[in-house]
């Protein structure tokens, strides 16, 4: 008997927590699914000159592209980041944000990076 009472208590107790917090679950989830776009962003703005001098580094491509190149970075996922939180054209968003991994992709030779690829591979492997 008193182990049903203690479920029951567990069970009054999730019930309330869910009817109180309810409300703010779906604004926790997608911060929690933007995290990691909204800290690149940030740093992207506090290591500015970082940044635009290793693209400018790696490509060779000038001050100026590579100054654009940093902005449309931390353009593109602030404002996916403010769209998914906002709830406003959430789809576009999520194109954008996936462009952007695109973009970073390629610019910062992950593709070609056998170091973090084999670590990737090791991730997934380990998770099948």
């Amino acid at each position: 008997m008193g182990q049903n009472d203690l479920m029951g208590t567990a069970e009054d107790f999730a019930d309330q927590f869910l009817r109180v917090t309810k409300q703010y679950l779906p604004h926790v989830a997608r911060l929690c699914l933007i995290s990691t776009f909204l800290e690149d962003g940030v740093r992207m703005w506090f290591q500015w000159g970082e940044q635009r001098d290793y693209i400018d580094t790696t490509w060779g491509c000038g001050y100026a592209l590579a100054s654009a190149f940093v902005l449309l970075n931390l353009l593109g996922q602030l404002t996916g980041c403010i769209l998914v939180l906002s709830r406003n054209f959430v789809q576009y968003a999520c194109f954008g944000l996936f462009g952007i991994i695109a973009l970073q992709t390629i610019a910062y030779s992950i593709l070609w990076d056998l170091k973090f690829l084999m670590r990737f591979s090791r991730t997934s492997w380990a998770q099948l």
